[in-house]
């Protein structure tokens, strides 16, 4: 099963094991402690950043920071994830308690395979969790001339986010000036738990309220803003 999914022979079957249990199914290890994927998916996703990064630096030669930042995130998001993982029929072999929906919970295999990418890393190493990105998620799934072009909604997604983390999110709009050719330019501000992290300007409401949730989701996605916040909850 695991030379068909992964491309290789795992050497430590134990990690890759642990990558498919759902925290429903935790299981107890040597030392008495419940362990369940979670851990690798927390590897795995910081990995999983980082090799996309290291991908989009190498393939987009002329393209600045923002763009890299902007089509990364539409890589390693939570849908697109889950959808990545469902093509690699991850639901087949996941272990989950049949007391879970997975038609609800639907972040458990996206959740899983960043566990198997940590589980990888764990046992291999960088460059051959490069090789797995490569081979089994972008050369068959990816088009990124599609991608490109994908428009996301970033407010939503950052409504989304912070609905996980149990943060409050608020908006604030206000029309900033007139334009060389008169028109309204608005100004969006985006606060998370009353803290400001992003503003930007557009022609109208959505249109600056998009542009706006697009920097603060960008943050995420760098986990800037998540430390922030962090830090002034220390405060």
């Amino acid at each position: 099963m695991f030379r068909k999914l992964l491309g290789f022979y795992p050497r430590d079957i134990n990690y890759y094991q642990l990558a498919l249990t759902h925290r429903s199914l935790s299981m107890t290890n040597h030392e008495g402690k419940v362990v369940s994927n979670e851990r690798l998916e927390f590897l795995g996703d910081a990995v999983l950043n980082a090799i996309v990064s290291d991908l989009f630096y190498r393939h987009y030669e002329q393209k600045d920071e923002g763009f890299l930042t902007n089509i990364r995130s539409k890589i390693v998001n939570r849908d697109s994830l889950n959808h990545l993982a469902l093509k690699l029929e991850l639901d087949k072999i996941v272990k989950v308690s049949k007391n879970v929906n997975p038609q609800v919970s639907n972040d458990i295999y996206g959740n899983a395979l960043e566990a198997l990418i940590g589980a990888i890393y764990l046992d291999y190493g960088y460059n051959h969790c490069m090789k797995f990105v490569k081979t089994k998620l972008f050369e068959p799934f990816i088009d990124l001339s599609k991608v490109e072009k994908l428009e996301m909604n970033y407010k939503s997604k950052l409504i989304e986010w912070c609905q996980k983390k149990h943060f409050q999110i608020d908006f604030e709009m206000s029309c900033k000036t007139l334009n060389e050719n008169h028109q309204p330019i608005f100004l969006s501000r985006v606060f998370i738990e009353g803290m400001p992290v992003s503003e930007s300007t557009g022609l109208n409401k959505k249109e600056s309220q998009q542009k706006a949730s697009r920097i603060a989701y960008q943050q995420i996605i760098e986990q800037k803003t998540f430390h922030f916040l962090n830090e002034e909850s220390k405060n």
